[in-house]
């Protein structure tokens, strides 16, 4: 029997990019490379261990914007034509490796991985692989849990009315419809917790959600149990700390695992390593180059000559840092549960895309993993956060403090100044847009779907939802990219007030509405009065309210 947990918890998320515009848009490669390296891989681990009848726990987050763009079937045409350059490309370079005996059978590594990865996708799948998650969540092996509904930075956005609210409530009735079931825990988007939310979080039916590790240790009262038990907040709603240990022993740049000389040099590809004229069909159509996935070298150290990577030397080290996760969580588990009188839960959350793309190794990592969970020991045991809500439902009641997962642990990272300047202009279209739900609620509710006027209210609702990414600000504090953050910024806000402008003098273009509206299609069914009346269908959060106490029911829950 055991005696403490972890909860796996995988973050997939994306922001949500398709330019029907174009033919070849460099931006779309961040979705095609993300199903390739880290979905599929980590479906064939899932496939594998029920194949062979290991049960396993995993929490996984599904964000919707990247549900969306895995069921866009624009999109998933468009990675048939990545995935079969790709094979091409692979042939091409069993061919060319023909006389280098330690890149050709890395060549045809990669080409029998593309081929299977076209075969998973198309006939496995039918090209969507949410479904393939679905029914891993249906065999009880798997917990998708939902996330805001563009990924939007909730302690921003909380300080304008509704913005936060319908971050959570638009995701919640997304998930709803796409997993025939309402979601039980969500990611907020990179961990930003600021107290008030769980009140949104509670109404909207969620039971549970995480933050970094000070946003539990920081809490008042102080938690009895650090991060190793969940804590109440008043509201009712769960908070889960991330265990700092389990953390660093992936992420740490210089203590973690993905930095072993013996695993797959990301940064050497051959999309910039080979001739020009070779590799043009591969790589962007101006002639800009790109990452093939195609890599040839191991990490060999800190030094600018790299050695040919050895799959077989990875493989082994793989399951070496598997063992040694494992029992490390082994002794944690066994010194906290001598100290608690009740099991410990290490919550061990990662960004998805870690595994595969940025650490080639990774999903093989997962899989040695939990197979070694399941038979080498018996002191850890997988588990999701909801299961062990409901193994211990009485808990401590306190009030996590305001943090996030970023630098600094705070809002620095999505709030200074490389970015700061874009907040008014999204408060000022978020005030315009609860304007506009009260000015138009009574003709709204008589128009009909097809209706000009009903299509340009909502439109201008995902404009504004997708203006809020958190994703924008990021890419404009870590520097890459940042054209096309500030585009996208500028191009969401521009559209918004011009529809704005266009509903308050009726004055709508059919022809331009009908552009935008093929090019930001995400949440198709969304009801922009119901989200952003003032005193609609969703209650305002009020400064009152947050200091409101457990009512009697969830009380007896409570562990004070």
């Amino acid at each position: 029997m055991s005696k403490g947990y972890l909860s796996l918890v995988l973050h997939a998320h994306l922001p949500f990019v398709r330019h029907p515009e174009e033919e070849y848009f460099l931006e779309e490669n961040w979705l095609y490379e993300a199903i390739t390296e880290t979905y599929i891989p980590l479906i064939n681990v899932y496939e594998g261990l029920v194949r062979d009848n290991i049960p396993f726990r995993v929490t996984m987050s599904l964000t919707p914007p990247l549900v969306s763009m895995l069921q866009d079937p624009l999109l998933q045409d468009r990675y048939l034509r990545h995935i079969d350059k790709l094979i091409e490309l692979s042939e091409k370079e069993i061919s060319r490796t023909a006389y280098e005996p330690h890149y050709h059978g890395l060549a045809m590594m990669y080409h029998q991985k593309y081929i299977e990865a076209k075969d998973v996708f198309i006939n496995q799948y039918q090209c969507d692989l949410v479904q393939a998650f679905k029914k891993f969540q249906d065999l009880g092996f798997l917990e998708i849990i939902t996330c805001g509904a563009t990924h939007g930075f909730l302690p921003i956005l909380h300080k304008t009315q509704k913005m936060a609210e319908t971050q959570i409530k638009v995701a919640v009735e997304h998930y709803t419809e796409v997993f025939d079931r309402p979601p039980r825990g969500i990611w907020l988007p990179e961990c930003g917790y600021t107290p008030g939310v769980d009140y949104i979080l509670k109404e909207a039916g969620i039971k549970y959600f995480f933050v970094d590790s000070h946003g539990i240790m920081h809490a008042d009262p102080a938690p009895r149990y650090g991060v190793y038990s969940p804590l109440y907040c008043p509201s009712g709603v769960a908070a889960f700390g991330r265990d700092h240990e389990s953390s660093k022993q992936v992420w740490s740049s210089k203590e973690g695992y993905p930095g072993d000389c013996d695993y797959r040099e990301y940064y050497r590809d051959i999309g910039f390593t080979l001739d020009f004229d070779y590799i043009k069909p591969y790589i962007h159509p101006e002639g800009i180059r790109v990452n093939t996935g195609i890599k040839y070298w191991r990490i060999t150290g800190d030094t600018e000559y790299k050695e040919a990577y050895r799959p077989d030397w990875a493989k082994e080290k793989a399951a070496q840092h598997a063992g040694n996760f494992m029992f490390n969580r082994e002794k944690q588990v066994e010194h906290l549960s001598a100290h608690m009188d009740r099991k410990p839960i290490i919550v061990a959350p990662y960004d998805a895309e870690l595994f595969g793309h940025w650490w080639y190794e990774g999903p093989m990592w997962i899989d040695f993993l939990i197979r070694k969970i399941v038979y080498d020991q018996d002191t850890v045991e997988l588990i999701s956060p909801v299961d062990y809500l409901e193994e211990y439902p009485t808990n401590q009641v306190a009030l996590p403090s305001e943090s996030s997962w970023g630098y600094k642990g705070y809002s620095e990272y999505w709030l200074e100044g490389s970015n700061d300047w874009i907040y008014p202009h999204l408060d000022g279209i978020g005030r315009r847009m609860v304007e506009l739900a009260e000015t138009y609620y009574a003709v709204f509710k008589k128009l009909s779907k097809t209706n000009i006027k009903f299509r340009a209210l909502n439109q201008a609702a995902r404009e504004l939802l997708l203006a809020q990414s958190s994703d924008w600000p990021f890419i404009m504090k870590t520097g890459t990219m940042v054209p096309y953050a500030n585009k996208r910024v500028f191009t969401h806000i521009g559209r918004f007030n011009k529809l704005y402008d266009d509903i308050k003098n009726n004055f709508l273009d059919e022809n331009w509405l009908n552009e935008v509206e093929s090019r930001d299609n995400v949440f198709t069914t969304i009801d922009c009065v119901k989200y952003y009346m003032k005193n609609g269908s969703s209650k305002s959060i009020s400064k009152k309210k947050k200091k409101k106490t457990p009512k009697k029911e969830e009380t007896k829950k409570c562990l004070t």
